[in-house]
């Protein structure tokens, strides 16, 4: 399966949100932590800004992914500019079991290498050990458990949420 790492465009936003609408009902009949809404308005400014990322496969969109090079409001003192952010990584259930996930990675990491940034990190539910587990799978590290502040500066699903802190480093 040839896929490819593109950025996302507003053409794409029907996809997006059918992609976000999609994991919350696939959460919700797994009994899984997750998203209960999404934020349209940080969606269309991560494409805007150029940050919002797709997995092209076979004409599908099979994954979403956003980055970021500042997480304050989360990473608090943390925060040194020296790694890059996977925010809201989004499968397209058609391709479960395909790895994306590793194909971020990846991408994510060279990007980083040529940014000369030292970390790769991310957040996730702080209860849904089989996500932190994946993750885990793939080099990341539970650095700490945290409660975001409900501040409008975070998009509505990250605001008064108990996540986990997850860092690897950039190889």
């Amino acid at each position: 399966m040839r896929s490819t790492i593109i950025h996302a465009t507003a053409d794409d936003l029907p996809v997006i949100y059918g992609l976000f609408e999609e994991a919350i009902r696939f959460q919700k009949a797994n009994n899984f932590t997750g998203w209960k809404q999404y934020d349209k308005a940080f969606i269309k400014a991560d494409i805007a800004n150029g940050l919002l990322y797709k997995i092209v496969s076979d004409k599908d969109t099979a994954c979403i992914f956003s980055i970021c090079f500042s997480d304050a409001l989360i990473w608090r003192e943390r925060e040194k500019g020296h790694a890059l952010y996977l925010h809201r990584v989004v499968l397209n259930r058609k391709y479960a079991g395909t790895h994306m996930f590793g194909q971020v990675l990846a991408w994510a990491q060279q990007l980083a290498k040529e940014r000369k940034l030292q970390f790769l990190r991310m957040d996730t539910w702080a209860d849904n050990r089989k996500l932190i587990a994946y993750y885990q799978s793939f080099g990341f590290a539970v650095i700490e458990t945290y409660t975001t502040p409900g501040t409008i500066e975070l998009p509505v699903q990250h605001r008064n949420l108990h996540v986990a802190l997850l860092e690897r480093p950039v190889n």
